[in-house]
């Protein structure tokens, strides 16, 4: 499912599926698509910070195009213990790789991966840097 911000309508909130991970989506070309995701922040419960929140970041091949600092980036994923994965979807190897890590990301969040929990997923994609 697909939201453009949070929250979401309330109206149907008793038809809306468990919410196992939530992807935020930043295209690097644009201030106000890291505007909206800093405002929607705001709107997700903190236990969700605790390996079930990622950040997309979309746009990277095009450098000079860039409106957003990769390292504001790098810190909102830092300040929210979230992990942040850069792609560019108009090119199709990288748009079926980046889809197939955030499958991968779904199965371990909603439980389906025996042994591995979005916390401890989360604790392996630290890097070695943040300790």
């Amino acid at each position: 499912h697909l939201a453009a911000s949070l929250p979401l309508p309330s109206e149907r909130d008793h038809l809306r599926p468990r919410i196992d991970l939530v992807v935020f989506m930043i295209d690097i070309k644009s201030k106000y698509s890291l505007k909206n995701v800093e405002t929607s922040l705001a709107h997700v419960d903190a236990s969700f910070f605790l390996g079930k929140v990622c950040f997309l970041v979309t746009g990277v091949g095009r450098v000079n195009a860039c409106s957003i600092e990769t390292n504001a980036i790098c810190k909102l994923g830092k300040a929210y213990c979230s992990p942040v994965l850069f792609c560019e979807l108009e090119l199709e190897g990288i748009r079926v790789a980046t889809a197939q890590r955030l499958l991968r990301m779904l199965q371990i969040c909603a439980g389906h991966i025996p042994g591995v929990s979005a916390l401890s997923f989360v604790s392996l994609m630290r890097n070695s840097d943040d300790d």
